[in-house]
C-alpha cells in the first residue's frame, strides 16, 4: 500500500518525506486555504520535495474552465496529479486530461457506482471518503470493499483506489487487508502509525538496561 499524505503544510511534507515512507500528497482547496498561502506556489514547493504524485483540485464546476485549470495545474510540475470532483463535467474533463496522458484524481466519491464511471473515464485514482460515509451512520469501508470488487473483475480498468478521509489508523489497516492502493492521511494520523504502548514500553526497559553497562556503541 501506498501512503500519501493530506496536507498543504509543507513542513509537515517534509518532516514526513524525510522517513522515506512517503509516496505522494494530496491537498484540496480547504487544506490550501488553512495554509495561507498562494495556491500555485505551494504546489510547486510541494513537488519539489516529493517524487510521487502530488493532487491539486481545479476548482471550477464546469468542464471548460477545469478544462482550463486542470492544463494549468498540470504545467505547474511532471508529478502534479488534477484532482476534479466526480460530477459528469468533472469526469469529462477527467477523460479528456486522462487521454492526454496526465494524472487524474477523481474525488468526492461516495458510491460503488460512482467509482465504475471514474475508472470508464480513465481516472488514476479515485477517492473514496470512507470517513464522511462513517459520520452519517454508513460503513465506509464497505464502499472500499465494493469498489475493489468491481475493479478486480475488470482487469482492464487500471483505476488505483485511494482510501481518503481517513480518521485512524483503524481505517488504514482494513483498506490495507482489502488491498487497496494507497491510503492517504492526515499527518496526525500517519504519526499515530508508529506509536504502541508496548513499543515505547520496551524501548524504556532496554535502554535501562543498557544505561546499568556504563557502555557506549561509539
Amino acid at each position: 500500500m501506498k501512503f500519501f499524505v493530506d496536507t498543504a503544510d509543507v513542513k509537515e511534507i517534509q518532516e514526513l518525506a524525510a522517513t522515506g515512507l512517503l509516496d505522494g500528497v494530496t491537498t484540496n482547496p480547504s487544506l490550501i486555504a488553512k495554509s495561507g498561502r498562494p495556491f500555485l506556489d505551494v504546489i510547486k514547493e510541494i513537488c519539489a520535495i516529493v517524487d510521487g504524485p502530488v493532487s491539486a483540485e481545479v476548482t471550477a464546476t464546469d468542464h471548460k474552465t477545469m478544462l482550463a485549470e486542470g492544463h494549468k495545474l498540470a504545467g505547474l510540475a511532471k508529478n502534479v496529479c488534477v484532482k476534479v470532483p466526480l460530477t459528469m463535467d468533472g469526469l469529462k474533463t477527467c477523460k479528456v486530461l486522462s487521454g492526454e496522458g496526465i494524472q487524474v484524481n477523481v474525488t468526492l466519491c461516495f458510491s460503488a457506482a460512482q467509482a465504475l464511471l471514474a475508472a470508464k473515464a480513465g481516472a488514476t485514482f479515485i477517492s473514496p471518503f470512507v470517513g464522511r460515509l462513517d459520520d452519517i451512520g454508513q460503513d465506509g469501508m464497505e464502499l472500499i470493499a465494493d469498489i475493489i470488487a468491481i475493479y478486480s473483475a475488470y482487469p482492464n480498468l487500471k483505476t488505483e483506489v485511494l482510501v481518503a478521509s481517513v480518521r485512524h489508523p483503524v481505517h488504514v489497516v482494513s483498506a490495507a487487508k482489502m488491498g487497496a492502493d494507497v491510503a492517504t492521511l492526515p499527518p496526525a494520523v500517519l504519526k499515530q502509525m508508529f506509536n504502541h504502548p508496548l513499543t515505547d514500553k520496551g524501548l524504556a526497559a532496554f535502554l535501562a538496561d543498557w544505561a546499568k553497562t556504563g557502555q557506549s556503541v561509539l
